[in-house]
């Protein structure tokens, strides 16, 4: 079904491929992926919160944010533009760091391409994500991304869905 969030394993290639479809048009989509006060509202699974520190949305800028938790916890990241096509694609390297972006190296890196098409119905969102290694892959794997990737989406979809 369209609505829902379809991710495919690719070990030999090293790489998840996502793909999501919102019945919303391009620039909102975009919008909410490049725009810190709309990112925060969705980023993150339900009950845990997305919380940004710095958004400098441009090539070489960064997004440095905290998942934060309903007890107290907060996990750091940082995701690093690498190319931007606006309106269209983006490229960025994501790693688990500390409050002050300092990266944190027991952690996989993550290389992700979104790439934002217009459709009949609103938006096809393609996202590939690479890793260093299977290793890495299946790394952040077990540590939930697909559900929690699945949920931030499905949060996405509701807030689209709202405006």
């Amino acid at each position: 079904m369209k609505n829902e969030t379809v991710i495919t394993k690719d070990l030999a290639n090293k790489k998840l491929h996502i793909t999501r479809y919102f019945a919303a048009p391009v620039a909102k989509v975009w919008k909410a992926w490049t725009d810190s006060s709309v990112l925060d509202k969705w980023w993150a699974p339900k009950p845990w919160k997305a919380e940004t520190k710095i958004m400098d949305f441009k090539e070489g800028g960064f997004w440095l944010y905290c998942m934060a938790g309903p007890n107290g916890e907060r996990s750091w990241c940082r995701v690093d533009f690498t190319k931007i096509d606006a309106g269209k694609s983006f490229a960025a390297t994501a790693c688990f760091c500390d409050e002050d972006g300092n990266i944190n190296s027991d952690f996989p890196k993550m290389y992700w391409n979104n790439v934002f098409e217009a459709t009949e119905t609103g938006t096809k969102l393609e996202v590939d994500l690479s890793f260093d290694s299977e290793d890495d892959l299946e790394k952040i794997v077990a540590m939930g991304f697909e559900g929690g990737f699945t949920m931030g989406l499905n949060n996405l979809a509701e807030l689209l869905a709202a405006e």
